[in-house]
């Protein structure tokens, strides 16, 4: 069982924060299918301190919530400690159930300005954001990192215990190094060794993609928790079947054509909802290859969903999908 502060998930399988991706709709998609924790795309701090209170405030629209997805994480991520404080207060104020802080972003304009995993080159840098964090919320403070910058500096060790120190109360990590951004093997041993140095709970992140990975990774490692990031965008039903695999050892089938159509509209209708006929035409395009994986053509429809520019063809073609074929598709 999975313990951060008051709240409790069993197993705890968690909703990686992912920038464009892990926004309203699709952790409602998430939690409905079995998903313990969400957490909101990574939200800059700077942003969020200076954005303009007439203007359209991107950073503010990212920690929109609602009560059905709890609990729920907001992440923030900046490189200066004033900054994060200040955005720590303003992330509180939504009342979310944790602060998550990202250490671990690996693309360039990030970690390259000292934020994400450039807090990995920098440890009393990374110490001063934690420790101003902490003191600016009353709720449970949470750290997602990496291994380390690369595979020469390897300190993840050093920075569990430096962060249970200063009261982090669970840190996830991705099980890669900066350097590797999502390339390589992920090295799920150094989850077991920082195990054995601290005492918060440790989330294991990084190639989770099937239920299997995931009883692995809990059996292997020891680890409190496993978050999915890129195998729910890939497959959103996995946080369904792996906590079905977890009780029962039984793999679920995998989900029929009208399944799949049935729960792409859905998503659709919570963008639609959510976030306007703009966002549904060009920000559900990154989901449609989940949705439709293993299917035979699944590429040209992919590409067919992608190039509607109104909503109504494009909730008639997956209406015809939705009806064509109840017939389940191989993986």
């Amino acid at each position: 069982m999975l313990k951060i502060g008051p709240i409790t998930a069993d197993p705890g399988i968690l909703l990686a924060p992912m920038e464009d991706i892990s926004e309203l709709p699709f952790r409602l998609i998430c939690k409905e299918l079995g998903a313990d924790i969400v957490y909101t795309e990574f939200v800059n701090a700077e942003g969020l301190i200076r954005e303009d209170p007439d203007g359209p405030r991107r950073s503010f629209r990212k920690l929109r919530f609602l009560e059905a997805e709890r609990p729920l994480g907001i992440q923030i991520y900046g490189a200066a400690g004033l900054s994060m404080e200040r955005a720590a207060e303003i992330a509180t104020a939504q009342n979310p159930d944790i602060i998550d802080i990202n250490c671990g972003c690996w693309v360039s304009n990030v970690a390259l300005r000292g934020a994400g995993a450039g807090l990995l080159r920098d440890l009393p840098l990374m110490k001063e954001i934690v420790t101003r964090v902490i003191g600016a919320t009353h709720l449970p403070v949470t750290v997602k990192t990496r291994l380390g910058w690369d595979q020469h500096s390897i300190r993840i060790v050093e920075v569990a215990k430096m962060l249970e120190d200063i009261g982090v109360q669970a840190l996830a990590i991705h099980c890669r190094t900066r350097a590797q951004g999502h390339k390589g093997a992920v090295d799920y041993e150094w989850i077991t060794k920082v195990k054995q140095a601290v005492s918060i709970p440790v989330v294991l992140n990084g190639d989770v993609v099937s239920p299997a990975i995931v009883q692995e990774a809990f059996d292997r490692t020891g680890c409190d928790g496993v978050m999915i990031g890129r195998g729910a965008i890939a497959h959103p039903w996995i946080f369904r079947e792996a906590q079905h695999y977890l009780k029962t050892g039984e793999l679920l089938p995998e989900p029929t054509l009208k399944e799949r159509a049935e729960l792409c509209i859905k998503h659709v209708n919570l963008a639609l909802e959510h976030d306007g006929e703009r966002y549904v035409l060009i920000g559900m395009r990154r989901h449609y290859a989940g949705y439709f994986r293993g299917l035979r053509g699944a590429s040209r429809l992919r590409a067919e969903l992608a190039g509607y520019r109104e909503l109504a063809p494009l909730m008639a073609r997956l209406e015809e999908l939705r009806d064509t074929d109840p017939e389940r598709i191989a993986a």
